[in-house]
């Protein structure tokens, strides 16, 4: 797939099918998420209404098909943590590899700063011995990107019958000072990231 093919936009919750999809696999075949349970459809569009439209939600479309998403949540519920997010992605399957990964991460930190969060924070999974279930591509792709790793908790996720550890990565996107602007709504943004929607 050439990557000049790949548009972003933001997700809908009529893409919650075609997004669940690509999650599908990473749950039944892997350690890369610690969810265990396919969720329902419904349960999926209510995570994607749910966190838009403060939060960025967005895929990555090429030839008309959904490939890729990203979303940004709060890193904690406490109202001293607001200037901070949680980021996820997922990539279909036989879409890793294309630059699609950077596409996304690369919009969501320009919204990111734009909405002026201060630290983007990637929980990752992680294993003393990495196996058939849980490879190290996550942790390098982040290193990549410019993240960092901050904290781990080892042998906190079982799955597959194994123990497997969580690692914080941080990436800091603003000068955590004493005068700071109050984050503001994806919704109330947008336009100047995706002006066709």
């Amino acid at each position: 797939m050439n990557k000049t093919a790949v548009k972003l936009r933001v997700a809908d919750v009529s893409d919650a099918r075609a997004i669940l999809d690509i999650y599908t696999p990473y749950i039944e075949k892997t350690a890369i998420t610690f969810e265990c349970h396919i969720p329902s459809l419904e349960e999926f569009q209510a995570r994607i209404s749910n966190t838009l439209p403060f939060f960025p939600y967005i895929v990555a479309v090429s030839e008309d098909k959904v490939v890729g998403y990203c979303y940004a949540v709060p890193f904690h519920v406490r109202d001293a943590f607001r200037w901070e997010v949680e980021i996820s992605i997922y990539l279909d399957m036989e879409h890793r590899g294309e630059g699609t990964g950077r596409l996304l991460y690369d919009k969501m930190e320009q919204i990111l700063k734009a909405q002026h969060f201060l630290s983007i924070y990637a929980s990752i999974a992680g294993a003393e011995k990495y196996d058939e279930y849980l490879t190290d591509g996550s942790i390098k792709f982040h290193e990549h990107m410019g993240f960092h790793h901050v904290a781990s908790f080892p042998k906190c996720g079982y799955k597959f019958g194994r123990w497997y550890d969580l690692y914080w990565y941080e990436k800091v996107l603003g000068e955590h000072g004493e005068e700071i602007s109050e984050p503001v709504s994806f919704g109330d943004i947008k336009d100047q990231f995706f002006p066709e929607v």
